[in-house]
């Protein structure tokens, strides 16, 4: 990546506020002249160097992180030497700034803020209807991991969308088996089928009171199913153990529940919960990716899945566990 690609892009605010920040596809971030955020929030450029000066002084960014010598092209064809601040410094300036377009900015800002932590989500909607075909495709191939005989909504689909979009996945890597099943965090996280029945008997309780179960929720249909369960997701060999990472734990845990039906009520339901419980154990449950629509999505593709799809559904798993 050339110093020279990293500025090859526009600035500019909607009439809503929203920053539209388009870059070269190659950059990791935005880079911006102090111009530039003068142009963006309509101010004049000492304003923008005296925010800047205070938001380095202050310690709310870190210089060094932010900012960086590179070339860019004048209006004379020559190649000059300037100074550049990425996206978090511009958008710290945007808070800083006293002008009808930075207020915009703070108004669009908040709002994206609230929706997100209220709704769990935010949507850029012109950049789905720019790139609409390629998003109605993503919906189609999640759902072609699906048998032909099963019917998904739409919802449930678009929150496995949204969770493989910020991951590597490609139903070309699917079908080869090559999806990452093995996760990344390794600690030592008890498990025992005591534990987990008291969790399950809790998840009952919970839902008998709702009434949203009966007193057959959770029943084992032969003794001990739940303790061979949890035997099976944390077997060794030789002091190796066979799933060595929370993720594939977790994962295969949520898969052995809901696919080797020990309950004779409330399979699905008690693998999730399962699932989310590991997790909390473990102190990596994501509560902004693991939504309960991903989760009920995820868990009815298990569901769902042939046997032989075994590792290839312990995958999808783990690959939305995958931080990014």
């Amino acid at each position: 990546m050339s110093k020279k690609q990293c500025v090859e892009m526009y600035l500019y605010q909607t009439k809503s506020g929203a920053l539209e920040l388009r870059r070269d596809s190659e950059t990791d971030t935005i880079w911006a002249t102090q111009e530039d955020i003068a142009e963006i929030f309509d101010v004049k450029r000492p304003a923008v160097t005296k925010h800047i000066r205070n938001i380095l002084k202050d310690k709310e960014l870190n210089k060094k992180s932010v900012s960086s010598k590179m070339e860019r092209t004048a209006t004379d064809g020559k190649t000059y030497q300037y100074q550049f601040y990425n996206l978090d410094l511009i958008l710290a300036v945007g808070y800083r700034t006293n002008s009808s377009k930075a207020i915009a900015f703070r108004q669009w800002a908040t709002k994206t803020l609230r929706d997100h932590i209220t709704k769990g989500y935010t949507i850029n909607r012109n950049r789905i209807k720019s790139n609409y075909d390629s998003f109605l495709k993503a919906v189609d191939d999640v759902k072609t991991l699906l048998p032909e005989s099963v019917h998904v909504d739409n919802e449930s689909v678009i929150e496995l969308v949204k969770l493989f979009a910020d991951t590597w996945f490609s139903l070309d890597a699917y079908d080869r088996d090559h999806l990452p099943v093995k996760g990344v965090t390794k600690k030592k996280v008890k498990l025992t089928a005591e534990k987990l029945n008291h969790g399950l008997s809790e998840l009952k309780q919970a839902l008998i009171a709702k009434g949203e179960a009966t007193e057959i929720f959770g029943v084992e249909r032969s003794k001990d199913s739940v303790a061979s369960i949890v035997g099976n997701v944390m077997q060794s060999f030789g002091g190796e153990e066979l799933y060595p990472t929370v993720e594939t734990k977790a994962a295969n845990l949520l898969y052995f529940i809901v696919k080797n039906h020990p309950f004779i009520d409330g399979n699905k339901r008690s693998g999730a919960y399962a699932f989310i419980w590991y997790l909390r154990q473990a102190n990596i449950l994501d509560i902004s990716r693991i939504t309960p629509a991903a989760l009920t999505a995820i868990t009815l593709l298990i569901a769902e899945s042939s046997p032989k799809d075994k590792e290839k559904m312990v995958g999808l798993v783990c690959n939305f566990l995958k931080k990014v």
